[in-house]
């Protein structure tokens, strides 16, 4: 009998904690350079919390390419380039349609942005605001979230 829980353990239970985290592309959207910069932050559709604009990786698209996608569709940004090499990364439990929390990654890219448009794909489901980082770093709930924003 303790065969079968030792291989139910080892095959089942053990692998649901050490499951591979989903992978996540973010914007971090800054205008002004020094002590002037600011970011772009955009509320949550669900609960209204401050975050930056983030989505899964697209098909075809480089990551920061995804990125750039997700600051045009949650945030209106039009016009921007983003670095290709992640400046961070933090993690956070995304609850499943099911309920379920599913790990995820999530490699955040700096967006220069250049122009930013007051109509774009997600403009009535969301807020977005100009902020020094060290505000969005008081708004966010996500820990290294925090610390990468106050990196800037």
């Amino acid at each position: 009998m303790s065969q079968g829980i030792k291989k139910a353990w080892t095959d089942v239970v053990q692998p649901l904690f050490t499951r591979p985290r989903l992978l996540q592309v973010a914007a971090l959207c800054l205008r002004g350079t020094g002590d002037d910069v600011q970011v772009l932050m955009i509320t949550s559709r669900g609960t209204g919390r401050w975050i930056i604009p983030k989505g899964w990786p697209i098909e075809n698209k480089t990551s920061h390419e995804a990125a750039l996608t997700e600051a045009w569709e949650e945030a209106g940004v039009k016009k921007a380039k983003a670095d290709p090499i992640p400046f961070g990364s933090y993690t956070y439990d995304k609850i499943l349609d099911s309920g379920a929390p599913a790990p995820v990654e999530v490699q955040v890219y700096l967006v220069q942005v250049e122009k930013l448009m007051d109509s774009y794909p997600e403009v009535k489901e969301r807020r977005r605001k100009w902020m020094s980082p060290e505000r969005a770093a008081e708004l966010v709930a996500e820990p290294k979230l925090k610390d990468i924003l106050r990196r800037l």
